[in-house]
Formats: C-alpha cells, structure tokens, sequence
C-alpha cells in the first residue's frame, strides 16, 4: 500500500514541481520589478488569502475524502454509492459556494473601511480588496471540485487544470510587465487581475469534470458533515493564523520600514520553495490516501513508515537548500538579499508543519477532529507571545523564529495526543539519528564556511560531498535498492 502512495507523491510531486515552477518565476520577476516596500503589499495579501481560504473551505475538503470512503464502505449496491457520492460532492460544493458567495458580498460593500483598516498602502485603492475577494470566492469554488479529481485518483487531470492556471497568471503577470502596467497608478493590482484569470479558467475547466453535477445542499448530511468538519475548521484557522500572523506581526511590530521588511521576509520564505513543494505534493497525495478505510493496524504502520520517509527526504532537501543558500538568494532581486540569513530556520519550520500533518491523519481518520483545535490552537497560543517578545527587536528574523517555535510546539503537543490516545510504532531512535545527522553536517559546513571566508570553490565543493555523503548513508543505513524504487516508481499501476 505505501507503494501505492509513493507513486501517488511521485505524480503529484513531478506535477506540483511545474506548476510551482511556474509559480515561482513570480517572485524573481517581482522582486526586480516591484522594491520591497510595495512588495510586501504582495505578500501581506497573498498570507491573507489562506486565512479566507480556511475560513470559507470550512474543513470540507477533508470531510469530502473522509465522507466518500464512508460511503464506499457502507453501501454494497454500486447505483446506491454513486448517488451516495454525489449527494456528498453536491453538499460539501455547495455549502462552500454559498459561503463564499457571502463573503464576496459583504468584501464588496465593506471594501473602503477594510482598506482603510489595512494602512496607508490600500486606502486610495479599495479595487485591491474587491480583486482579492473575487479570487477567494474562485479558489473556494474550485475546491471541492479538485478534491474529487483527488479522491478518484485523477492526478494529472487535477495538475493539467492547475497548469492552466498557474501558466496564465504567469503569462498574464509577464505580459503586463512588459506593457509597463505596474507603472501605473494601478500598479501593483494587476498582480491581483492576473491571479483572477487564473482562478478563473481553473473553475471552468474543472466543471466537466464534475461531471455538470451542481452544487445543492441536503441539509440533513450536511449536519453529519459539519460535526466533523467544524472542529477541522476552528482547528484550521489557527493553524493558518500560525501561518499568516508572522506577517502581520512584523506589519504592526517593526518600528521602521514594516513594509520593506514584509517584503524581505516574503521573498526569502519563497526561496523556500523545493521544501513546501515537497510538502505539497506529500499532503495532495497523503490526505486522500490515509483518509480511506483501512485496518486499524495497518494504518498504524503506514503511517509510522510514511512519517519515516518523509523526514529522510525532507532533511535531504533541507540541505540542498541550506548549503547553497548563496546560490537561491540569486532568485530574487538584490534589494532583497540581506534577508537570507533566515533561510535554514524558514526550511526548519517548513519541515516541522509535515510532521504534524502526518500525527494528523490518525484524528481525521477516527473521526476526533476536535483535537485539531487543541494542536493548532497550541501553536498560536505561543505564537503570539514569542512574536511580541521578538519582533520589535529582531523584525523579520524574529518573525522566522516565532514560527519556528510554534511549529515545535504544535509537533510535541501532537506527540503527546499521539503517544496517550493513538499509540502508533514510529521508529524515533531512528528518526532522530537521521535530523541529528543532518544538522551535525550542516553545522559543520557553517563553521567551515566561517574558516574559509569567501573562497567560494572550495564552499561549495565541501558541501556538495556533504551533501553527497548524506544520501549514502541513509541508502546505506535503510539497504535502499535504488533502481528497484525508481523501477517501481515508473511502473504502470
């Protein structure tokens, strides 16, 4: 079975790979066009998003998976479970409809007093807000249509449509450049306008795929639903503000030049970017798969083998970036390159947020969702107070540490769930020999790094055997066959 799953993370991860991909040809363009006090109009608004996101998905995308297997496994006649199926797409799409429908209302008629909550960047231009609205309520109505391609297990459908997207901003974004339309007094909106017509064209193309289902709400399943959905929700927001709130910190905290150092921040947390496409492709494909029915045992240790795994390529990657972080700095623009310091605690916090994905799965599995709330909730709850004690002083590397000990919080606070409620045989001697490892050679490239002073060659050469010499070891320490794995990996299901 986690074979299934490995070459559903390959799938999705070559994919995701393109799209991100093509996502972040973004941030080096925006980072040359855009200095780094506008820029952080660009980041402010994009951490906004997924608040709105969570808030309007209302965790349905997890009761969608969650629902459907249940459906699966309690009805035998096959007419039965397909209308079964739809009822749940139809009720979990329109719930979110209606919600987002809402919301883009209220944004429309508040859209002057929020600018003018926002600061000095947004007051003259409300546009800003109503354009970010109309992409929120895109992307809610996309969701639950794209977690159906997931759940059917239709992932190059699901990645064609965000190629489409994803390369229409991206064209659109270049092409506005080009025609000197961030100049204008508009400026950094079109930014917005070019997201819009992505968000646009994914939620036309996905509507075949629904199969011209559309969305209605039977209330009785959709009271089933909420009570395993809201906890995921409350749970969900906290998380997000745990995601979110570093920039808003730094916005309200820094005594001078908040914006430029919003900026900053945003942009190195985007050279960030193989560490969250491993996470993203891990989670497109993880959710799905341990949200299905399976025995209690077995899940257990699918998951104490997935957890395992997960952390030998995420410290793998850790390192590819750490290492070379002179080298991503180059994506973006020189204005923001002072900020790379912070690189490796960014890809610390990044690997974290995986970990308590997958000491997740078992809550949503059993249907204690509730939990979510006390994880996530954790997290914020130090949050705030590390954030004030913090950024003052140290602005957006105060902000990188903030999060950094959040997300250590909420991975022990999900430990202790795990270990009281669900114990589950995760091999941590070996885990915890693998990060240790990892962060031993990274330590010592720093200090090598201090003793070689700028003799770049000989850097990087020492840290690509490093680097190298990782990966043997953990071949070696797991007898991985590598041509078998990749031999599996490529073969037809």
């Amino acid at each position: 079975m986690l074979e299934k799953l490995a070459k559903q993370t390959a799938v999705y991860g070559i994919s995701t790979i393109l799209v991100r991909f093509l996502s972040y040809l973004l941030t080096p363009f925006y980072t040359r066009v855009f200095g780094p006090e506008t820029y952080g109009i660009v980041t402010e608004v994009y951490a906004l998003i997924p608040l709105a996101l969570t808030l309007l998905t209302m965790g349905m995308e997890s009761s969608y998976f969650r629902f459907t297997a249940r459906v699966e496994s309690e009805t035998d006649d096959r007419e039965e479970r397909r209308r079964g199926k739809e009822r749940v797409f139809r009720t979990t799409w329109g719930s979110t409809s209606l919600a987002a429908l809402t919301f883009f209302g209220l944004v429309l008629i508040l859209a002057q007093p929020i600018s003018d909550w926002m600061g000095a960047a947004y007051t003259s231009h409300p546009e800003y807000i109503a354009w970010v609205a109309a992409i929120v309520l895109l992307d809610v109505m996309t969701a639950i249509p794209a977690a159906k391609l997931r759940e059917e297990n239709r992932a190059l459908h699901f990645v064609a449509i965000k190629l489409l997207s994803v390369g229409l901003n991206v064209a659109l974004a270049f092409a506005f450049g080009l025609a000197g339309l961030f100049e204008s007094d508009f400026g950094v909106g079109w930014v917005f306008v070019a997201n819009f017509v992505g968000s646009l064209a994914a939620l036309l193309a996905l509507l075949p795929a629904t199969g011209w289902l559309w969305p209605s709400i039977d209330r009785k399943l959709l009271g089933r639903i909420l009570c395993y959905s809201l906890p995921l929700l409350l749970g969900g927001l906290a998380g997000t503000a745990n995601e979110f709130i570093d920039r808003q910190l730094i916005k309200w905290l820094v005594p001078e030049g908040a914006m430029a150092e919003l900026g900053i921040y945003g942009a190195i947390t985007k050279i960030a970017v193989v560490m969250m496409l491993f996470y993203q492709m891990y989670r497109l494909a993880a959710e799905p798969f341990f949200l299905s029915n399976f025995k209690k045992e077995e899940f257990k240790e699918m998951n104490a083998a997935a957890m395992k795994y997960y952390l030998m390529a995420s410290m793998l990657i850790f390192l590819a970036i750490a290492l070379f972080r002179d080298l991503f700095a180059l994506i973006v623009g020189r204005d923001f390159r002072e900020g790379i310091y912070i690189l490796p605690v960014v890809l610390a916090s990044n690997v974290l947020a995986g970990v308590w994905l997958n000491l997740s799965f078992w809550y949503k599995r059993e249907e204690r969702t509730s939990l979510a709330i006390v994880v996530t909730g954790a997290g914020l709850l130090v949050t705030l107070p590390a954030g004030f004690a913090l950024i003052p002083s140290l602005g957006y590397y105060g902000a990188a540490w903030m999060r950094l000990i959040s997300e250590l919080t909420m991975v022990g606070v999900s430990l202790y769930l795990t270990r009281r409620f669900y114990p589950t045989p995760y091999r941590w001697g070996r885990i915890l020999e693998y990060v240790a490892t990892a962060l031993v050679l990274y330590a010592a490239a720093e200090w090598l790094r201090g003793l070689l002073a700028e003799q770049w060659v000989t850097i990087y050469s020492l840290n690509a055997l490093l680097f190298a010499a990782y990966g043997a070891y953990l071949v070696k320490r797991e007898n991985i066959d590598l041509k078998g794995m990749a031999k599996s990996l490529l073969k037809r299901k």
